[in-house]
């Protein structure tokens, strides 16, 4: 009988001693939370890259140009989704080339820009025809990629080659250098420097994503002036689009890790969310899979995101092959997707922060 007790004591100690070290383990350290699917594009369109949402609460999408197979020709395809998915319609924008990047619509004029990356144009678009007028024009060999606007609907633009901030006024014209920096440049893969591109709430900095380096570089700006860019944060691998919070808190697509990286203004991770899951049963990815553009929706439950899904080997790109390139080369039907626009607790353990 001794004998027994004894070890039923110690069995209650060793369960004692493993319920302290499971308690002491910190949590998770991101609580990645779902991805659902928002909508799928029509079997035979390209990869999604740029997002915007419209007063109307629609979600307005432009495509890249490449499938699984390489560049294909044409104009360039819009397509506006209602808040529910749905397509409403798909338009081909005159006089584009078929690879299109960036748009947004102008806070104060209301007008569509598209950026024509491709012919290394800004584009004014009607949304519901797709009529299209030259709304700006740059020197050089041009990557137009992402842009953002001030008060007065001014409009910038990043250059992803050239290491060059374009701006015009809201009416459109030529770009001026608004901003050169070496910053702003790569030599990495994917080869694109400036990329996302957002002001804070004061406009008292800009945030400029560098894809190929891996970094988002902090303009700061006064009374509308640039000062010296400087690297803001490191290490995010394949940044590409940025969105940004009422808190300017900073929602960042990165796209060879398919995930959205969320930064405090400090530059802190406060939330990694979103992951990638596979290829499914339709030739859609499962997640997030080379996440390009990310925006709130109109009533700011529900972060947007397109997959753009690039197999970076392909013709017409011919490069070094990405850690999720075999993945995107298995994708024939382009998806986008939503994930809810919260920021999930994390505690001090998992953060790093001070121990008990």
């Amino acid at each position: 009988m001794e004998l027994l007790q004894e070890k039923c004591l110690r069995l209650l100690i060793c369960a004692s001693l493993l319920l302290v070290l499971v308690c002491a383990l910190p949590a998770a350290a991101w609580e990645r939370g779902p991805v659902f699917r928002f909508a799928t594009l029509p079997a035979g369109s390209t990869g999604p890259e740029g997002l915007t949402v419209g007063s109307d609460g629609n979600v307005y999408v432009t495509t890249f140009g490449f499938n699984n197979r390489g560049p294909v020709t044409g104009t360039g395809q819009l397509f506006v989704f209602t808040p529910g998915g749905h397509l409403i319609r798909q338009v081909s924008i005159a006089g584009s080339s078929p690879h299109l990047l960036g748009l947004a619509f102008n806070p104060v004029t209301g007008d569509l820009i598209v950026l024509d990356f491709g012919n290394s144009k800004a584009l004014k678009v009607d949304p519901v025809s797709g009529a299209s007028s030259v709304f700006m024009t740059v020197t050089g060999a041009a990557g137009l990629n992402a842009l953002t606007f001030d008060e007065q609907g001014n409009v910038y633009v990043s250059d992803s080659f050239q290491g060059i901030i374009w701006k015009t006024s809201s009416s459109g014209g030529a770009g001026t250098a608004w901003v050169t920096n070496t910053l702003l440049t790569t030599t990495g893969i994917p080869p694109f420097g400036a990329n996302g591109i957002v002001f804070n709430s004061d406009r008292s900095a800009m945030f400029v994503a560098n894809t190929g380096n891996d970094t988002i570089v902090k303009i700061p700006v006064t009374n509308g002036t640039p000062g010296t860019p400087a690297v803001f944060v490191n290490s995010i691998n394949g940044v590409d689009g940025i969105a940004i919070d009422k808190h300017d808190n900073l929602w960042v697509a990165a796209n060879q890790e398919d995930e959205i990286v969320v930064l405090d203004t400090t530059g802190k991770v406060i939330a990694k969310l979103g992951d990638f899951g596979g290829i499914a049963g339709d030739g859609g990815p499962r997640g997030l899979l080379f996440p390009a553009s990310p925006a709130f929706s109109a009533d700011g439950r529900w972060l947007y995101v397109t997959n753009l899904s690039l197999d970076l080997r392909v013709p017409g790109l011919a490069l070094p092959q990405a850690m999720d390139s075999q993945w995107a080369g298995a994708v024939t039907r382009y998806t986008i997707s939503k994930i809810p626009a919260t920021i999930p607790f994390v505690s001090s353990h998992a953060a790093g922060g001070a121990t008990e």
